[in-house]
C-alpha cells in the first residue's frame, strides 16, 4: 500500500472514529433534552413520543415528521431516517456506518433493532440515495444543535455534557459540536466515509 493510500485510510478511520464519538454524545444529549427541567425539549419542538406497548420492555420512541415524506426516529441504539423518495437509513450509535433499505414504511416503531426494516450496506446503485439520506440527516442534526444554542444557549449544552464526562468517554466541547457535524457532512460529501 502506498504511503498516500495509507494516509488516506488513516484519515478516513479518524473521521469515522470522531463521528462515532460525536453521535454517541449527541444521543446522550437528546436524552438530557428529554429530561430538561423546564419540560421535554423534543416534545416542545414537535417530536411525538410513542409509548412502549405494555407487553414490551424498553423506552419510548421519539418520532419527528419533518415533512409529509420525511421523518426521524430517535433511539438510544441509533437513528432511523425515512424519506419516501430515497428509502431509509439507520445510523447505529457505535458504528456510524449507515445501513440502507429502499423501504420507507415501517410495520411498527423501532422499539428494538429487530423492529427495523431489513437493512444492509448500500449497493453501488443505492449509494447515491444512501448518501442523500445521510447528508439530510447530518444537516438536520447540525440544525438541531444550532437551534439549541439559539433558543437555550451554549451554557445549556455545556450543562448537559457535565455527566457525560465520566473520565472514560471522549467529550466534544459544546462550542465544537456544530463545527464537528459540519466536518462529518463534508466527509460524506467528499466520499471519505465508507
Amino acid at each position: 500500500m502506498s504511503s498516500t493510500l495509507k494516509a488516506h485510510k488513516i484519515h478516513q478511520e479518524k473521521i469515522v472514529e470522531d463521528a462515532i464519538n460525536l453521535l454517541s454524545q449527541q444521543i446522550w444529549c437528546w436524552g438530557k433534552d428529554i429530561e430538561k427541567s423546564e419540560g421535554n425539549w423534543l416534545l416542545e419542538i414537535g417530536f411525538s413520543r410513542l409509548e412502549l406497548p405494555v407487553d414490551r420492555e424498553g423506552s419510548s420512541v421519539y418520532l419527528l415528521k419533518i415533512s409529509e415524506n420525511k421523518c426521524i426516529y430517535l433511539r438510544a441504539f441509533g437513528i432511523l431516517y425515512v424519506d419516501t423518495k430515497y428509502g431509509s437509513i439507520f445510523l447505529p450509535r457505535y458504528e456510524f456506518l449507515p445501513e440502507y433499505t429502499e423501504e420507507s414504511t415501517l410495520d411498527k416503531p423501532p422499539w428494538t433493532k429487530k423492529d427495523l426494516p431489513k437493512l444492509k450496506v448500500p449497493t453501488k446503485s443505492q449509494k447515491n440515495n444512501c448518501d442523500s439520506l445521510m447528508l439530510d440527516l447530518l444537516m438536520w442534526i447540525r440544525n438541531y444543535e444550532e437551534n439549541i444554542v439559539h433558543k437555550l444557549g451554549i451554557e445549556y449544552r455545556e450543562e448537559t455534557l457535565i455527566d457525560w464526562d465520566n473520565g472514560r468517554r471522549i467529550v466534544i466541547p459544546a462550542q465544537q459540536i456544530i463545527s464537528q457535524w459540519k466536518i462529518i457532512e463534508s466527509a460524506v460529501l467528499d466520499n471519505k466515509l465508507g
